[in-house]
This record gives structure tokens, C-alpha cells and sequence, in this order.
């Protein structure tokens, strides 16, 4: 239904708002004001159609973006169906987005039998935080992937060799390629994941390498259990916090086929799979209802 081959960056933009979080919050309470908005001041011509959803104007404005707009969004959500998701076919794997580490938030991380973070750099960014993120990441990951631009290959090939580099093209089917795979490095920093555990987490690696926990009360248990979890070997300290991670509650609800452009969104989210049946029901209400 796409009539013209040119946006403006302006229109562009102001389509990528419409996959933010705050709006997808609206559409799971059948909140479409943001969406006639939309169709009313770029695609009046959508109200003549018959038998349409929102969802079908949704999946209209991503093949645009996809095309024309490839901001972090889409990227992100394009990596998630067309990559991670045969990872996440394994047992046991959990994928996070926008996981704190640090100063540096990573774009997706996911754990299986190692921890992998993959940093995500449009054509719009620059490598201006990179050092520093990738400072915080070392301290946390097994293996650290950048997911950048085919045309920017020159510029962050320079970093560390140990650190793994996907390419990708401008295209409207996303074409993802491994240029370098990342080193392996069972190497992490004590300190920074205890910033990253949750309290029943770290006294659940405690428990379980040393049969046990020490006494210990609510105002003394960080520093006790902080303590005590730089004594274990860093390999198998690696290995707790890993499965510490993917015992976490929430479930990944991801696929490569059905409803596939929400899949970030569903991850930000952590929508489980009746939140997820809510939100689809929605947007597939009649456009002209």
C-alpha cells in the first residue's frame, strides 16, 4: 500500500514514535489516538480501505521505516527475528534489552552457555561512547558483538581484535553478516555483577558454592556477600551468575513469524504470552471502527 518512493526525515521520525514503549502501553488499553493521528496527517487515503486493522497500518508504517529509516528500533527488532531468535532456540537462553551494566546500558544481552552482549550503531551514531561502554562490558560478558552498518566497517574495525563485528546492509530485508566472531573470555568482575544481582540472586551463588550462608542481616548482607563471592573462582563465578540470569522470571516471547515487528517491543516490555494475546487482539481492531 506504500504510494510514493520519499519521505522526509521529519515524517520518518515522527512514524519511528509510533513503536515506542509509551505508545504500545496505550495500545494494550485500545488507546489508537496516537495511530489516527498518524493516518490522519500522512495516509488520509487509509480510511477508504475496507477490511483493515491496525495492525495492517502498523506493519505498513515498520516495511517504511525498514526501507527508508533504519533507526535503532528497527534494527534492534530485525536482529532479535533474524538472528537471536535460533539462538533462543536452545534451552535455557534469555535475551534482555536495554541491560544496565555500569554507567552503560546494553542494547541486548543474552545468556545461554556463555553471556553475549551486541551493541547496536545505526548510520545515524558515532563511536563516541564505545570506549566507555565497551570498558563496562568487558567486565560482565563473555563475548561482546557490534552490530554496525556495512559503510561504517573502516571505523570500528579498530577496535579490539577480541571483539566480534556483524555487519549489516541497507536493504528492506535486513541482511545481517559475521565478520569476526568475539573471543571468548570467561573473565569477569566480582564487583560489577553484584551491582547487577538482585539481593536472592548473590545469596543464591553463596548458598550454593558454599553450602550455605554466613549470619548475616539486611544492612550487612551486601557487603558480607560481596566479600565472600570475590573467594570463588572465576570461572565458576561465571557460571553461577549466568544461570542466575536465566532463571530470572520474566519469559522471552519472541517469533520469527507471527506478529514479528513487536518483538522488541514484547522484550522491553517483558510482556508474558497474555500480555502479549492482549496486545494483538487490540491492533487487530477495524482501522475505521
Amino acid at each position: 500500500m506504500e504510494n510514493k518512493t520519499s519521505y522526509s526525515q521529519d515524517q520518518l521520525r515522527d512514524y519511528s514514535s509510533l513503536f515506542l514503549r509509551s505508545e504500545v502501553k496505550l495500545w494494550m488499553k485500545n488507546d489508537f489516538s496516537s495511530v489516527n493521528y498518524k493516518i490522519e496527517r500522512y495516509d488520509r487515503h487509509w480510511k477508504s480501505f475496507s477490511n483493515t486493522t491496525y495492525y495492517d497500518y502498523l506493519k505498513y508504517v515498520y516495511s517504511i521505516l525498514e526501507k527508508y529509516y533504519q533507526n535503532e528500533y528497527v534494527l534492534k527488532n530485525s536482529f532479535l527475528t533474524e538472528w537471536l531468535i535460533q539462538e533462543l532456540g536452545q534451552s535455557n537462553s534469555k535475551v534482555y534489552s536495554e541491560y544496565r551494566v555500569g554507567s552503560a546500558i546494553a542494547d541486548l544481552a543474552m545468556f545461554n552457555g556463555n553471556s553475549k552482549v551486541f551493541e547496536i550503531k545505526t548510520e545515524y551514531d558515532t563511536d563516541s561512547r564505545l570506549k566507555l561502554q565497551l570498558e563496562n562490558y568487558r567486565k560482565v560478558f563473555n563475548q561482546i558483538f557490534l552490530i554496525i552498518p556495512e559503510t561504517k566497517l573502516h571505523l570500528f574495525e579498530k577496535y579490539d581484535s577480541r571483539i566480534g563485528i556483524i555487519t549489516y546492509k541497507r536493504s528492506q530485508t535486513q541482511k545481517f553478516m559475521l565478520h569476526r566472531d568475539a573471543i571468548n573470555d570467561k573473565e569477569i568482575d566480582a564487583a560489577t555483577i553484584m551491582h547487577i544481582l538482585h539481593t536472592h540472586e548473590y545469596k543464591a551463588i553463596v548458598r550454593s558454592y558454599f553450602d550455605g550462608l554466613p549470619k548475616m542481616t539486611s544492612f550487612n548482607q551486601f557487603s558480607i556477600c560481596s566479600n565472600i563471592i570475590r573467594q570463588i573462582p572465576n570461572h565458576e563465578l561465571n557460571k553461577h551468575f549466568i544461570e542466575q540470569m536465566k532463571k530470572r522470571s520474566f519469559e522471552n516471547v519472541l517469533s520469527s513469524r507471527y506478529y514479528k515487528i513487536f518483538n522488541q517491543l514484547s522484550l522491553a516490555l517483558k510482556l508474558n504470552k497474555s500480555a502479549m494475546k492482549n496486545l494483538i487482539d487490540n491492533v487487530k481492531s477495524p482501522l475505521n471502527a
